[in-house]
């Protein structure tokens, strides 16, 4: 039996001449209106464009290296799509894939578009999904090693009192409404970070960033409600750890590194930080290899 693992993100375009596209995926079929594609477009030029999938792939190669199987990478929004991958896996000879999304919750929503892959692709293969995986030790140990990192930047006299804003990217509420599981799992994984960070870090909050341009109500706190109640609160310095993304892209670049800064001084708070994303450090490659060796029952 020849096995492999595909690791499948959110996925983002190379060039703004495909945002139009992209979004329409994201929006299931439905166009963007112009105003909408041209703020995207702003954002993408400004951060000199996503480096997400770069990111995918480094983290995919750690993951090869690490079991001696092959790691491919699929988007599910864009290129490459599953579909194409899973096609080229089978033609190689793989006839057992996990399915591994490289987002820690809801992870359902890649799996379907890799079952629906495998479906139509890849005859004679067998699936197997991971689990949600938010709350796996090497996952917590790299966000905490980012959380420290990000304090670092402060005066060690001020560290204290440092509040850590611990941020996931926001979704409708009528999505939550319906029961898909994210924030329930986000939490968790927030509550066990939370309790890895110990005394070394003031009581952490919860936030949900990057909420659409659309009139639906999203899910929050939202960032400058979470910085409006801190800065009353009597805190001055706030670090924001995007542990929600396990790869930079557009919400920590520019929704973050651009745009948060300044509702943190509109609030009142006197420094932001923001802790590096996990991207391909070793301790997330160790979360993803756990992951795959147990789901794939693979021993050391």
């Amino acid at each position: 039996m020849s096995q492999a693992v595909l690791c499948i993100c959110h996925g983002t375009v190379s060039t703004t001449a495909d945002l139009p596209a992209f979004i329409t995926n994201i929006r299931r079929g439905r166009p963007a209106p112009p105003e909408v594609l041209a703020e995207v477009a702003r954002r993408f030029d400004r951060i000199g464009g996503s480096p997400l999938l770069r990111i995918t792939a480094d983290q995919a190669a750690g993951l090869e290296a690490r079991l001696g199987l092959p790691v491919r990478v699929a988007g599910r929004l864009w290129a490459p799509y599953a579909a194409e991958v899973v096609a080229d896996l089978a033609r190689a000879g793989v006839t057992r894939l996990l399915s591994l999304p490289l987002a820690p919750q809801s992870v359902d929503v890649y799996h379907a578009v890799v079952r629906e892959a495998v479906a139509a692709h890849g005859a004679g293969m067998q699936l197997v999904c991971a689990e949600a995986w938010g709350e796996e030790p090497a996952l917590i140990g790299a966000f905490v090693e980012t959380i420290e990192e990000g304090l670092a930047r402060f005066p060690a006299e001020d560290r204290a009192g440092v509040a850590v804003v611990l941020s996931a990217h926001s979704l409708p509420q009528r999505v939550i409404a319906a029961g898909d599981p994210y924030e329930q799992q986000f939490r968790a994984m927030a509550v066990a970070v939370a309790a890895r960070l110990g005394d070394r870090a003031s009581p952490t909050r919860v936030a949900f960033q990057s909420q659409g341009m659309t009139g639906d109500a999203w899910l929050g706190p939202d960032l400058p409600a979470t910085f409006a109640e801190l800065a009353a609160a009597g805190v001055r310095d706030v670090l924001v750890a995007p542990i929600g993304f396990v790869a930079d892209h557009v919400e920590t670049l520019y929704d973050l590194d651009l745009e948060a800064p300044a509702l943190a001084e509109k609030a009142g708070l006197r420094r932001f930080e923001r802790a590096p994303a996990a991207n391909a450090r070793p301790k997330l490659v160790d979360a993803l290899e756990a992951i795959a060796r147990r789901a794939l029952g693979l021993t050391r």
